[in-house]
C-alpha cells in the first residue's frame, strides 16, 4: 500500500527536520508535505512529537537541522510573528481567547482597528471591529446569534468559541491552520459544526494540519495522516488507503 498521496503543489514542505531537549531526541528526520485545501491529521501518543513538531511550524521552536518550505521558498520561522506573517495561524486547545471581551476585540486582540475620536484623541475602533467580525462570521457561514456578537465570549458555547479562534484566523487570511484538537471536550452536536467549518475552509483552499486523539474524528474530516512515534514519521497514509487498526499499529510500532 503506497503510502503517498496525491498532492499538488505542496503549501508546506518540511525536510528532515529534528529537535533535541538535552538527552530528549524530540523529533527525528520528520518530513512531510501540505498542499492546499487540504486536511492533514497528526496522529501519535502522547510523547509522538505532534506538539514539538507544531511548535517547530508555527516559529516558537526553532529546528536544530532540516529545511521548511514555504510555497518553495525557505521559511526561517524564528518566531509565531514571522509564522503568522506568511499565513500560519495555530488554534491551540485553549484557544487563547480574552473571556471578557467581545468577538470582534478576539479576532483583532493585539491588532486592534484605531480611530480618534472628535478627530484627535486615538481611540479603538468597536464598531468597525464588531462590523468585520460580522461580515467574516457570515462568509464563513458561522451561526452566532446576532445580539452575542457585542458580548463577551464567554457566553458563547464552546464550538461558536471554537469558530471565534478560526474566523480570527482567517481574517488575517491564514493559508495554513492548525488545529489543536478541535473537537475535545465538545458534546456531538458541537463536533459536528467544528467538522462543517474545516470542510468550509477545504472549500476555501486553506490548508489543514489537524491534531486529535480520536481516530474517528480523523477518517471523518482528513484527506491524509501522519502517524508520529517517538519522534520520527511512522508512516502516512491516505484516508481512502487504510483503516483504524493499521492507524494504530503504527502508533504502537506494530507495522
Amino acid at each position: 500500500m503506497s503510502d503517498a498521496a496525491d498532492l499538488g503543489e505542496a503549501v508546506l514542505s518540511i525536510s528532515g527536520v529534528s529537535k533535541q531537549f538535552g538527552a530528549v531526541q524530540a523529533l527525528s528526520n520528520v518530513s512531510l508535505q501540505l498542499a492546499a485545501g487540504e486536511v492533514l491529521a497528526l496522529a501519535g501518543d502522547n510523547g509522538a512529537g505532534k506538539s514539538t513538531l507544531v511548535k517547530v511550524i508555527s516559529g516558537v521552536y526553532q529546528p536544530d537541522s532540516g529545511l521548511i518550505r514555504f510555497r518553495g521558498a525557505e521559511a526561517n520561522l524564528r518566531t509565531p510573528r514571522e509564522a503568522r506573517s506568511l499565513g500560519i495561524e495555530t488554534i491551540y486547545q485553549d484557544l487563547a481567547l480574552c473571556d471578557n471581551l467581545d468577538i470582534g476585540a478576539n479576532v483583532f486582540l493585539g491588532r486592534e482597528l484605531r480611530t480618534r475620536r472628535l478627530g484627535l484623541l486615538p481611540a479603538i475602533d468597536q464598531r468597525r471591529m464588531a462590523d468585520a467580525a460580522r461580515s467574516l462570521l457570515e462568509r464563513l457561514d458561522i451561526d452566532i446569534e446576532p445580539d452575542k456578537i457585542r458580548r463577551p465570549v464567554s457566553e458563547l458555547s464552546g464550538g461558536q468559541r471554537q469558530a471565534v479562534a478560526v474566523a480570527r484566523a482567517m481574517y488575517w487570511q491564514a493559508s495554513i491552520l492548525i488545529m489543536d484538537e478541535p473537537t475535545a471536550a465538545l458534546g456531538v452536536p458541537e463536533q459536528r459544526k467544528v467538522k462543517a467549518l474545516i470542510q468550509r475552509l477545504k472549500r476555501e483552499n486553506v490548508a489543514i494540519i489537524f491534531i486529535s486523539h480520536n481516530l474517528v474524528d480523523i477518517f471523518e474530516v482528513s484527506d491524509r495522516i501522519v502517524v508520529l512515534r517517538r519522534g520520527a514519521v511512522a508512516g502516512q497514509r491516505t484516508v481512502a488507503g487504510t483503516n483504524a487498526d493499521e492507524i494504530v499499529r503504527m502508533m504502537v510500532g506494530g507495522v
